[in-house]
């Protein structure tokens, strides 16, 4: 019984009368709520003819056909990538999902195409607008642009995450302790640090726990680990913006591995002293880890100050990465419009994908010496079973020997020796 109709909530009132009473009252009960659903606006569902496959010959034509009428620069510029990469994700998406294949309807008339629906989706991350500002060019609607961005993130994580989502494996830290070497860095991995996403649509429920008072608004925290080329080898998103790097790191599952016992072996030596554990540059906020290298605040010394100088060059790696992710995408840069977190994690996830993939195809034209290829997907580092029985004792030592404050003070001396003996003479002479 539905309660919202006329004659339904008659029916309920006559079962409350006695038999003797006045049948003109129902009468009139049943007019007056007539009269009163009459005047409810009604909202009818607007169809706009979008006319749909003149959104797809114009994108077509400007950019896909053997002469188009924008240049490979200007799709790089807008796409944010080469168009090569651009159709290998177009391509791999209508392998696995149909929402991205041609598809024709009852009538004979063409669907969406692929490159509508993955251009509208490409433009909201690069440029940060919202889901009706493309419909004017691509003829695609709010609610479907907003479907076409479910399936597109979600596609591209399921795609490609094993492989521009990876944590480094055997051969990767092999690349990465030559990239660190070059740079006065033996066994260095990398550079971690933490970022703010702001979160505009909040629920107001969760703002107390989002908010930091130096940020003034709700925020969302990524950490990461990205190395010289700007290749993001660990990302960890979803943490409380009231909280800082140590809370976060606490959190983050950057040294499962290690703790594990499913890393690969690491082994180099500086001053004389053998090392087993590679590490991360980072900034004052870290604890005392064997794991991470720290600058020195306020220096004294020739040696000291030279070994800060070097540091805080070289871990500016992440801070650029930082800088580009957001400049590629400024959805990131912008605050958050989404509603629910796990839509915030897969569009971060998606765009972090997407970096490592420009990163993959452009290395080349960075004007440094980045002769490391990325290209296989096999991880030894995350791929090895995981045995539920790790003994726990074992687990301690691994953690202890993370931890330890006595090694991160003689590497971090080391260190300073080493960048002595081999930019110290140049700066003397200097």
């Amino acid at each position: 019984m539905d309660p919202s109709n006329p004659s339904h909530i008659a029916k309920m009132f006559m079962d409350y009368m006695n038999d003797d009473m006045d049948e003109e009252l129902v009468r009139l009960f049943m007019e007056e709520e007539e009269a009163s659903s009459s005047k409810r606006p009604r909202r009818q569902r607007r169809n706009i003819e979008r006319n749909r496959e003149e959104g797809h010959n114009r994108l077509f034509n400007d950019y896909f056909s053997q002469t188009p009428v924008y240049t490979n620069e200007q799709f790089r510029r807008r796409y944010r990538m080469h168009k090569h990469v651009f159709l290998r994700i177009v391509e791999a998406l209508g392998q696995h999902d149909e929402y991205f294949q041609m598809m024709v309807d009852a009538t004979g008339r063409s669907s969406l195409s692929p490159l509508q629906k993955c251009t509208a989706v490409i433009r909201m991350l690069a440029y940060g607008i919202s889901a009706d500002s493309v419909d004017d060019y691509l003829r695609i609607g709010e609610t479907t642009t907003l479907k076409c961005v479910d399936k597109f993130t979600r596609g591209v994580i399921n795609i490609f995450g094993a492989q521009y989502l990876r944590r480094p494996n055997a051969e990767d830290i092999e690349r990465l302790m030559r990239m660190g070497e070059a740079r006065g860095f033996p066994g260095m991995l990398g550079s971690i640090d933490c970022m703010h996403w702001e979160w505009k649509n909040c629920p107001v429920a969760l703002k107390g726990q989002y908010v930091r008072g130096d940020h003034g608004k709700p925020t969302v925290m990524l950490e990461a680990v990205a190395s010289q080329d700007l290749w993001i080898w660990h990302a960890f998103f979803g943490v409380a913006g009231s909280n800082n790097d140590i809370n976060v790191l606490n959190q983050s599952n950057v040294f499962n591995d290690v703790l594990q016992g499913r890393a690969p072996q690491v082994h180099y030596t500086i001053n004389r002293t053998e090392y087993n554990k590679g590490y991360y540059l980072s900034d004052g906020i870290y604890p005392e880890w064997a794991t991470f290298v720290k600058s020195i605040p306020m220096p004294q010394g020739d040696k000291r100050k030279l070994f800060a100088q070097h540091q805080e060059a070289a871990r500016k790696d992440i801070e650029r990465a930082f800088g580009v992710l957001q400049s590629r995408f400024a959805i990131i840069r912008n605050p958050a419009r989404s509603w629910h977190l796990d839509t915030l994690q897969r569009i971060m996830n998606t765009c972090i994908i997407l970096h490592n993939m420009i990163v993959e195809d452009e290395r080349s034209t960075y004007g440094g010496n980045f002769d490391f290829s990325y290209d296989h997907l096999s991880n030894d580092a995350t791929t090895l079973p995981n045995d539920s029985n790790i003994d726990f004792q074992e687990f301690l030592r691994r953690r202890f020997d993370v931890r330890d404050r006595q090694i991160h003070r003689h590497l971090q001396q080391d260190l300073i020796e080493h960048i002595w003996q081999r930019y110290g003479q140049e700066n003397s002479n200097n």
